[in-house]
């Protein structure tokens, strides 16, 4: 389905924010740089999920916001006999599959 907007009238209504967020994902991503403990961080499967995230979003094709919200999400179809924990992780964690 067509947007009907055109790019000038998105482009004016949402550039300074979607600006914004870039900025906020750069300060994400050298704070990590900086931690006391950057190698690890490049292990975390929720670093790997984001990494993967970006990569989607620059990859020049179409249905990102679906294609990113794959990323992160958990690619099984059998329900789990119990939950792992209460909070949520915010991405899949391959490494974990079998809980």
């Amino acid at each position: 389905m067509k947007c009907p907007m055109t790019t000038t009238r998105i482009v004016d209504e949402y550039f300074i924010e979607n600006r914004h967020r870039l900025l906020d994902i750069a300060a994400f991503l050298d704070r990590l740089e900086r931690s006391a403990d950057s190698q690890d961080a490049e292990a975390d499967f929720r670093i790997q999920a984001f990494r993967g995230a970006l990569q989607t979003l620059v990859d020049g094709r179409g249905e990102r916001v679906r294609r990113v919200h794959m990323v992160f999400s958990d690619p099984t179809a059998e329900p789990r006999a119990a939950l792992d924990r209460k909070a949520a992780y915010g991405a899949y964690n391959p490494g974990k599959a079998a809980l």
